[in-house]
């Protein structure tokens, strides 16, 4: 049997016959088990026999030109479509998600499933992609303290010293979750006065905060701010050791976000505030 050659770099085709994040999101959780770089190629709205063999025809040079089979991962309803990817005249190794789960799935419930292409335009216009568009409408609103109106909507207030994560956070929760996530700074004159801004003191029991090993903070403001006091060590130091010891006074539960990932931050940020609801 051929081997492919280990840790080698292949080409990974995304195809689908609608946007293809379906894909490309479950392709690369699998791919993150895997020392390896992949190049990355999206194919979406693949919805005709024409446009599958010409997604082929790319396949099948992309593995001339590499000397290898390039990874395919697809999400494709339509049977006729699906089996010009699936058939001898592909030379990838083509990963069929739809069918790996929708058909067991079928046979474990005795149903046919819908086999829709495309669901987007059905998702527009649902109460939860509403609720999903209103929480980043919020959440722009009310990054690093622009605003305190209306707080009394937000669902959770991420507070931390400045570039520790709370606007990526902020913006996946209200993006993948639909929570209204409003995020504030925590600065100097607040250390001097020794407790939370006035507007976040009636909402201290929505409050989460956020925390950063110093050395990594004065990394990340260095990059934006060059040689300035803002991102000398010793004021990252400061800032991070008065902003923890804040939370601990104020009763807030806080991580450090150093070495943990936007999904790993949102998902323990979720199980601590539990909100009554979850938009997927």
């Amino acid at each position: 049997m051929f081997r492919e050659p280990p840790l080698s770099n292949p080409t990974v085709y995304f195809v689908s016959d609608g946007t293809g994040i379906t894909a490309e999101t479950f392709g690369n959780s699998i791919l993150a088990q895997f020392p390896t770089r992949h190049r990355h190629v999206r194919r979406p709205f693949i919805d005709s026999t024409d446009k599958a063999r010409t997604v082929v025809g790319e396949i099948n040079a992309t593995a001339q030109a590499e000397g290898r089979r390039p990874i395919v991962f697809i999400t494709l309803v339509n049977d006729e479509v699906r089996d010009v990817l699936t058939g001898h005249g592909c030379r990838g190794l083509v990963l069929d998600m739809f069918r790996t789960f929708i058909e067991p799935l079928e046979a474990e419930f005795g149903v046919k499933s819908n086999h829709r292409v495309g669901r987007f335009t059905e998702v527009a216009k649902s109460h939860e992609y509403h609720e999903r568009i209103e929480a980043i409408n919020f959440s722009l609103a009310h990054d690093d303290g622009q605003s305190s109106r209306d707080l009394l909507s937000a669902e959770v207030i991420l507070v931390g010293v400045s570039r520790c994560g709370k606007t990526p956070t902020s913006l996946y929760l209200a993006m993948q979750h639909g929570i209204k996530a409003a995020n504030y700074p925590l600065i100097p004159e607040d250390f001097e006065r020794g407790e939370l801004p006035r507007s976040l003191q009636p909402h201290r029991a929505k409050c989460f905060g956020l925390t950063i090993d110093a050395d990594r903070l004065a990394q990340i403001r260095h990059e934006r701010r060059p040689g300035s006091r803002y991102a000398a060590l010793d004021s990252c130091r400061k800032e991070v050791r008065e902003a923890e010891a804040m939370m601990r006074r104020e009763g807030i539960s806080w991580l450090s976000t150093t070495h943990k990932s936007i999904e790993e931050i949102a998902i323990t940020i979720l199980r601590d505030i539990r909100p009554e609801r979850l938009v997927y």
